[in-house]
């Protein structure tokens, strides 16, 4: 036992947990005792809660929740083993069917979350598989050119690849940027890969120009839509130009964790490679899906904001009027305005404070800084609840302004 805790300490995880805390990158994470909807409790205190993203409420809904348990008692509450190995139950079906109809598409795959879907995606289009010579695949030469801001997972899905080699990134949003970085490239196998809406700073991507230049050079294009699914599209909405676009992406992946409201995601593309991400992601034959009761409610909730977009409209127009009465205080937001609603807070050294004094007045948000930001560029990320009540807003706006003064930011 001395041993071990003499190796243990060479890590030096303890002197790191402690300055971690003392940065405000790590604090006490709250364990919650209600669900995570527009209000949730924290110990006995009830938050108004800014930092879910689940942010429509439909599990509160007691369709949404009757649907879940009756499709737990058909199908049970696990799948048991991955799909290539055992099968796949038939609400994961149907959500790829759905998702074909939405997207245009000709097949889809479910994933257990969209970051593993992001992750399989790289991994299955920078594959190598022999098994003889027949049965093989070699795309272990792909180049991946990536948004500079892209997710986590979708950089995490590419570090070990050689930067400058087979590993590019192009300015944020900058389709003249990316035309630059492409038209350097001789190789074949290219792979433009970008969000739809960047869940840091709400930003839209300008689609239809990205996609212009992925087209004038060839390359297949892969869009992370986590955060515009069954959110922007239509005619009627913001971004409605943008999003016009989307359909020309090569392969679209979604999430299910934001419009949705649940756990899951999926990838959409042509029928061959999609395919074959079954066995050549690794996200997919080595992990099991998402829960059946989950899938088969996804499918119900995809359905209705698909066929009764009212809900969505209301949601939208509602995060408008909270962008406004921030403006109104004087906040600097992020320039797109997106339900992500970004308040620029400056210095990280404000970070710790800012989210304890919000914490203490009951109300719960998060706070991107260093690494997920610049240094001394960190901001708080609000994305507002359809269920939260004018006086929830009200209420906080009027705590923000004073934390304003106090932290002048």
């Amino acid at each position: 036992m001395v041993s071990w805790i003499q190796d243990y300490a060479q890590w030096e995880f303890e002197p790191f947990i402690q300055a971690t805390h003392e940065e405000g990158l790590l604090y006490d994470i709250p364990i919650l005792r209600s669900p995570a909807n527009a209000m949730l409790r924290l110990g006995q205190q009830m938050l108004v809660n800014f930092a879910g993203i689940n942010f429509l409420g439909l599990q509160d809904h007691q369709e949404i929740m009757s649907h879940f348990m009756a499709a737990a008692q058909t199908y049970g509450l696990v799948t048991g083993g991955s799909r290539l190995l055992q099968g796949v139950c038939l609400p994961h079906a149907e959500v790829e069917q759905l998702l074909c109809q939405i997207t245009g598409k000709e097949r889809a795959l479910t994933f257990a979350s969209g970051a593993l879907a992001n992750i399989g995606f790289l991994q299955a289009m920078n594959a190598r598989f022999h098994k003889n010579d027949t049965c093989n695949i070699d795309n272990s030469d792909s180049v991946f050119v990536l948004d500079r801001d892209s997710h986590w997972s979708l950089r995490k899905g590419i570090e070990h690849l050689a930067p400058g080699r087979q590993r590019f990134y192009f300015e944020h949003n900058d389709p003249d940027d990316l035309a630059r970085v492409l038209s350097n490239m001789h190789e074949e196998k290219v792979v433009v890969v970008f969000e739809s809406v960047y869940s840091s700073d709400g930003s839209i991507a300008p689609i239809g120009a990205i996609l212009d230049v992925c087209e004038r050079y060839s390359a297949v294009s892969y869009i992370d839509d986590a955060n515009g699914f069954l959110i922007y599209g239509p005619e009627h909405r913001p971004f409605a130009e943008a999003f016009a676009h989307l359909s020309r992406a090569t392969f679209i992946m979604v999430s299910f964790s934001k419009a949705v409201g649940l756990e899951g995601g999926a990838i959409a593309g042509p029928c061959a490679p999609i395919r074959a991400f079954e066995l050549l992601s690794g996200t997919s034959i080595f992990t099991a899906a998402m829960q059946p009761p989950t899938a088969s409610t996804a499918h119900l909730v995809m359905q209705k904001l698909y066929q009764e977009p009212e809900m969505m409209d209301r949601y939208l127009k509602q995060a408008e009027g909270f962008r406004q009465k921030l403006q109104q205080i004087g906040c600097l937001l992020n320039e797109t305005p997106s339900y992500i609603i970004s308040i620029f807070l400056g210095e990280d050294k404000k970070v710790r404070p800012v989210r304890q004094e919000l914490l203490e007045r009951g109300y719960l948000v998060s706070v991107f800084h260093y690494p997920l930001t610049k240094f001394n560029q960190a901001f708080i990320r609000i994305i507002p609840h359809l269920n939260h009540t004018e006086p929830q807003i009200d209420g906080f706006i009027a705590a923000l302004a004073k934390l304003k003064k106090i932290y002048a930011f």
